[in-house]
């Protein structure tokens, strides 16, 4: 009988490396096969490089480059990771609130239905008037684009709670405090990871789209005055090695919270549970 559990497990086993081999090397290859034919397409129609640099020209003025576009995406990092903190301190401040009271909710949940879909990039030109510091008026835009996520899918998480566990604790004279803690949180909690992955990126976006609009010049400034730079320059290779800068720091991002979500997760949520079968 073990001999055949045995020849069972041995299988699936195989599936499985092969499925976590297939997840990395699918992509690089996807990525290496799109890289050569950009290379070809440059190559064989002759493409100036103010027009569509080759990826070995991109990548010799990210090299080159370096020593300008490094100090702009830490400048874009931190307001980047500053919005992120401020909207996770808010949302799930908020969402803690509406959770407790639904009069809080129905009464101020639109507003922040307002904040999504007001276009940040026709609110950030007025902020930035009415603001006269620009990191915080950054700050500001990065925040709007970033807190909607964290709220609504908190909010959601801690009414997912299962309303038969919340009566046993009621029953059993469970305080609000300790529902909150021991079962709406908990209940919570992937929400929140899964909008935290969808905030890191916009808060990204964020900052990135309100420096666009700031467009200031010096040591202060991001990686989106650089490409706006590069572009009144014709330096088109320059402004293709920021965008891929801006492009890997979002990667870099999502993976991140991608990692801590299922570090947090694996152990006791079906989502990043491992299966049997």
């Amino acid at each position: 009988m073990s001999v055949a559990v045995e020849q069972a497990v041995r299988p699936r086993d195989r599936s499985e490396r092969i499925e976590r081999i297939a997840r990395t090397a699918l992509p690089i290859a996807i990525g290496v096969v799109s890289i050569v034919i950009w290379d070809l397409v440059v190559r064989l129609n002759d493409l100036p490089h103010y027009i569509l640099p080759a990826p070995g020209l991109v990548a010799k003025s990210l090299w080159n480059d370096w020593g300008t576009l490094y100090p702009a995406l830490l400048v874009t990092l931190r307001i980047t990771f500053l919005a992120l903190a401020v909207a996770v301190i808010g949302g799930v401040g908020l969402a803690i609130l509406f959770a407790q009271s639904k009069w809080i909710e129905i009464s101020f949940f639109p507003y922040a239905v307002i904040l999504q879909v007001t276009p940040i990039i026709a609110v950030a030109p007025l902020i930035l008037i009415y603001v006269e510091n620009t990191h915080i008026a950054l700050l500001i835009c990065a925040w709007i684009v970033a807190f909607f996520p964290i709220l609504s899918n908190t909010t959601l998480g801690l009414n997912s709670a299962d309303h038969n566990l919340i009566n046993l604790f009621q029953l059993y004279g469970a305080t609000r405090w300790q529902v909150l803690r021991y079962l709406r949180i908990p209940s919570a909690m992937p929400y929140f990871l899964g909008g935290l992955r969808i905030a890191g990126g916009l808060s990204l976006i964020g900052s990135v789209v309100a420096e666009f609009t700031a467009g200031s010049a010096g040591q202060g400034s991001g990686l989106a005055f650089r490409i706006l730079e590069a572009g009144y320059r014709l330096n088109i290779p320059r402004m293709f090695a920021a965008l891929i800068l801006i492009s890997a720091t979002g990667i870099v991002i999502f993976l991140f919270f991608t990692a801590v979500s299922h570090l947090i997760l694996r152990k006791w949520h079906e989502s990043a549970v491992r299966r049997e079968n």
